[in-house]
């Protein structure tokens, strides 16, 4: 890895150098081209590379008279009409930081997940739904707003991670008493949890340059006439390619010192913020354009990642936030470790329509893998080895397409580490919680047993064949002898009916054995879409929920939301406090 510095005199490269590795952080971008010229290359390289400050590049007197003379055709002179404009443009050039080149490796990458998520095309209707910033709600500090449909892929899980935060750091905690800055905190340590769980040597993440104009573009071309060799480094690009001209490409990140990553976006972006008023805003961006600058900062440990995250925090919220977070997380995993969780990539993970992301998604923002199922392990279906979790997740996952069995959730899943789950309906994500730790309380035998013979009951009658039952006493670690079991299931099927109840398996084996969940808890719903708030006001909304006796339940088809609880409590009844407002799922 190169380790040059950028922007000081020869004598402080070793402090740079120092400072770079402190901070183990590298730039996958280089923030200028070397000059090929071998000669006279040290001064004229100090006059051309920017300060390591927030400020504008230096640029020399010699190179103003070369863009005034290239600036008109032929090199002539500018005509009174001229001047004008191309002392503006050149003013607004210097205020605007050199277009970052891509790592090569980096640059393919993102080629490959772009298509992997949109596919062929990106419809600028589904891509302008996802074009939005980690927003927090006006009525509810800790709250991320959806502006539209279709990103809730991202912000139902970053908003899980965050309450789980809440939840893990405090006993009781005031919701409404959370300061901004506190949000801020939470919602960059969310960000970050949800990178450390892709279990990656690195940390690479996606940034967009946000300045464009038409003499970066004559720029480029003109190093690229100067630098052939590095002009099949990229290997092409395209179109609506990831990542910037391919002729910027180079092969090895270098290594940056935060003062290099401050001039390239602007320390809190403030420089960045006065400037883009004068050039084009993010908004009109087409999916083309988009791809097109994306570029990426390596990082080697979370710390590093968080503080960058708090020096930049503006590149969260601002419009395309959501969208480089998402573009973060899939590049951090890397696409080969993607595409061999993903048991279909014929269809691209956003739909092509409605622009929700899939499972494979949902799944990779959750558990760090981007399988394609919810189901523990693997299950082996036509020959076939479907993956699903692979362990206890932090935040849990339940859903209404399981009461209407169009997929089976695991135990790893709906008995998370903490008090959380993201809930899906079949259109939208949300959020469940509750401040209840014995909510997701160690296992108990009862609820193992349970659990075992439900995995057994993919279909949930509540009843298994009478010939499962040796393997469901094999896997209990009981007593599975054949003459045992022709005793049990004598005394479990008196009538010879060829099925056996989970009550009367219950009984048998874990007699007198209450659950480890409370009877009555609290329970409280985050929905970021403000149209299905009361009033537009995006808020968390409080229910008290309690568990009945017995294992039978209510088939309530008109409720949702009960249908989605039972999935996890199958005899759930929960009342929630604001009379006025149901919360939805949708």
């Amino acid at each position: 890895m190169n380790e040059e510095t950028v922007g000081e005199p020869s004598e402080k490269s070793a402090s740079q150098k120092s400072a770079s590795e402190s901070t183990s952080m590298t730039l996958s971008s280089a923030i200028l081209e070397q000059n090929d010229t071998a000669t006279a290359a040290g001064q004229q390289r100090q006059e051309q590379r920017p300060t390591t400050s927030a400020g504008p590049p230096t640029i020399s007197a010699a190179q103003r008279q070369q863009q005034q003379a290239s600036s008109t055709p032929g090199g002539g002179p500018q005509t009174p009409k001229q001047k004008p404009q191309q002392q503006q443009q050149q003013q607004q050039q210097q205020q605007l930081p050199p277009m970052p080149q891509l790592n090569a490796n980096d640059m393919r990458e993102l080629r490959e997940i772009k298509q992997l998520l949109w596919g062929d095309n990106v419809r600028e209707d589904v891509f302008k739904r996802w074009s939005q910033g980690f927003e927090f709600s006006d009525y509810e500090p800790s709250a991320l707003v959806q502006k539209q449909g279709g990103p809730c892929a991202v912000i139902a899980p970053v908003q899980a991670y965050l309450l789980k935060i809440i939840t893990m750091d405090t006993h009781e905690f005031r919701l409404s008493e959370i300061t901004p800055a506190e949000c801020k905190r939470l919602l960059i340590q969310a960000l970050c949890n949800i990178l450390r769980n892709c279990r990656a040597p690195r940390y690479r993440l996606v940034q967009l340059h946000r300045h464009r104009t038409n003499s970066d573009n004559q720029t480029t071309k003109e190093r690229a006439a100067t630098s052939g060799a590095s002009a099949e480094a990229g290997g092409g690009g395209g179109e609506g390619g990831a990542g910037p001209n391919a002729n910027e490409v180079d092969e090895e990140a270098e290594e940056a010192t935060p003062e290099t990553v401050e001039h390239l976006t602007g320390k809190d972006n403030k420089a960045g913020q006065a400037s883009s008023s004068h050039h084009h805003p993010d908004r009109d961006l087409t999916p083309d354009e988009f791809h097109s600058r994306l570029y990426t900062l390596h990082f080697l440990d979370g710390p590093t990642v968080s503080r960058y995250f708090g020096d930049h925090y503006n590149q969260l919220t601002d419009t395309y936030g959501v969208m480089l977070f998402m573009y973060s997380v899939f590049l951090t995993k890397g696409i080969e470790l993607v595409a061999a969780d993903i048991s279909d990539t014929s269809e691209p993970i956003i739909h092509r329509t409605f622009g929700y992301g899939g499972q494979s998604m949902i799944n990779l923002m959750l558990t760090g893998r981007a399988v394609g199922y919810v189901w523990d392990h693997e299950q082996d279906v036509g020959g076939l080895k479907l993956r699903g979790i692979c362990e206890q997740s932090d935040i849990g996952y339940i859903t209404t397409m399981e009461q209407m069995r169009y997929c089976t959730v695991g135990s790893f899943y709906k008995n998370p580490r903490y008090p959380v789950w993201v809930m899906g309906s079949d259109t939208h994500l949300t959020v469940l919680f509750s401040h209840e730790k014995k909510l997701v309380s160690p296992e108990t035998p009862s609820e193992h047993g349970r659990r075992i013979f439900k995995s057994f009951d993919p279909e949930g009658n509540n009843f298994i064949a009478s010939s499962l039952l040796r393997e469901v006493l094999a896997q209990l670690n009981l007593v599975s002898e054949q003459g045992y079991v022709n005793l049990m299931m004598k005394r479990l099927d008196p009538e010879n009916l060829g099925i056996i109840l989970l009550n009367a398996f219950m009984e048998e084996f874990f007699p007198c054995e209450r659950h480890s969940a409370p009877d009555t808890f609290e329970l409280m719903h985050y929905n970021g879409i403000p149209g299905s708030n009361d009033n537009n006001k995006v808020r968390y909304y409080c229910g008290s929920a309690i568990l009945l006796e017995g294992d039978l339940k209510s088939m309530c088809a008109s409720n949702p939301m009960v249908t989605c609880l039972q999935t996890k409590w199958p005899n759930i009844e929960i009342n929630w406090h604001d009379p006025w407002h149901t919360p939805s799922l949708n």
